[in-house]
């Protein structure tokens, strides 16, 4: 049974460490493989390469939205496809992320999270229910 006094703050938690990964792989394709060296990488593994630039934006404004609480709920949603996407990458790699190349085991236990999130709801202290967003969208 779900704990309603605290449940909350537990899904609360789950945002903000996602948020923070997600923003912190983002920074570091930003800043460190740079977004045209991001765009050559996914060029290589056969995707095309703007998706890069797509990638890094949503993983930056993803990240910071599921820290300071904006539509948590749809953003884990998109997440737990992105990572998804990402973790095909690491099929071939085996299991461990340790292996050569990385493994398919932490792309897909961050994608089982998001989804956790999406499941869950938008949690404590948010600012911009996910709840909110669709009423606004069916309206118009």
């Amino acid at each position: 049974m779900f704990d309603s006094k605290t449940g909350p703050f537990g899904i609360f938690l789950l945002r903000v460490v996602l948020g923070i990964m997600f923003l912190a792989h983002g920074l570091t394709k930003y800043l460190v493989f740079t977004p045209a060296g991001t765009a050559a990488f996914f060029s290589s593994i056969g995707f095309p390469g703007w998706t890069a630039y797509l990638v890094i934006a949503f993983e930056i404004f993803g990240g910071i939205m599921l820290i300071i609480g904006i539509i948590p709920r749809l953003i884990g949603l998109a997440a737990t496809v992105q990572l998804f996407v990402a973790a095909t990458v690491h099929f071939g790699n085996g299991w461990g992320f340790g292996n050569p190349g990385g493994g398919w085991e932490y792309p897909i236990y961050l994608s089982v999270t998001a989804f956790v999130l999406a499941l869950l709801g938008d949690g404590a202290f948010t600012l911009v229910k996910s709840s909110s967003l669709l009423k606004l969208i069916r309206k118009s």
